[in-house]
């Protein structure tokens, strides 16, 4: 997205006389920006050589103010992208299963789904899975990645009980979910899972365009259904991104 002058002399109409250290005033503006709606979410914001110019404080001070403010969910930066105003942090559903593409729709955001690999492992193989698939022969393996407004938001692995879902390779994941295909085709009946705090891998990273030291929700889950078990799941979350919500009742 492009900046026109009135943005730019806008921007500039802020002081910076303040109290405050340097990098903390320039985060001031920047939020101010955003508050204002000049900079609204997705919006990309000026280079730092821009900031730079326009503000007259050093590269280091744009950068660690950027920095901070990414760190704060309030931006995101993409290498060799930009930066650029992030959206209020979704949510993911913690004691209930739901299809991310629904909760994505629900808040009237666009999503996809880019397939990163669908094979199958050699029978009675033992792959690194969540959780063990007890007397499940044959396994099917996916990797997809799932986007909100072209921004990742989770990597999903499944292992998936072939017995269960023979024609899983041959399904368009770029059209329904590999969540929503199983649940049409074997509704579950129960699951348990585990969440953890992790480093993504260097590999992971790369899918979700995020920093090797960026802290990510880790969710580690086994679900069955009448037919018997239909599988596990790796679903990793950057942190900045997103965050689990449930709620406990009777």
């Amino acid at each position: 997205m492009s900046h026109s002058a009135d943005d730019h002399s806008s921007l500039a109409a802020f002081a910076l006389e303040s109290p405050s250290p340097l990098y903390a005033r320039v985060k001031e503006i920047i939020l101010q920006q955003i508050r204002t709606g000049v900079w609204g979410p997705n919006s990309k914001l000026p280079s730092e050589s821009e900031l730079l110019n326009l503000l007259g404080v050093s590269r280091m001070t744009i950068n660690r103010a950027l920095r901070e403010l990414t760190i704060e969910g309030v931006l995101v930066r993409l290498q060799g992208v930009g930066t650029f105003v992030a959206e209020p942090k979704g949510h993911a559903a913690l004691f209930e299963i739901h299809n991310i593409a629904e909760e994505i729709a629900a808040r009237g955001h666009t999503h996809r789904c880019q397939v990163i690999l669908l094979e199958a492992l050699p029978e009675n193989s033992q792959p690194a899975m969540p959780f063990t698939l007890e007397g499940v022969k044959q396994i099917f393996h996916s990797l997809v990645v799932h986007y909100e407004n072209e921004i990742p938001v989770q990597i999903e692995e499944r292992f998936v009980n072939a017995a269960i879902a023979p024609q899983y390779l041959q399904q368009d994941f770029t059209r329904i979910t590999p969540y929503a295909y199983l649940v049409q085709l074997a509704p579950l009946t129960e699951g348990e899972h585990v969440v953890e705090a992790i480093h993504a891998t260097p590999a992971e990273c790369k899918l979700l365009r995020i920093k090797r030291n960026e802290p990510c929700l880790l969710i580690r889950r086994r679900s069955w259904s009448a037919k018997g078990q239909v599988g596990s799941a790796r679903l990793v979350y950057p942190g900045s991104r997103y965050r689990l919500e449930g709620r406990f009742g009777q």
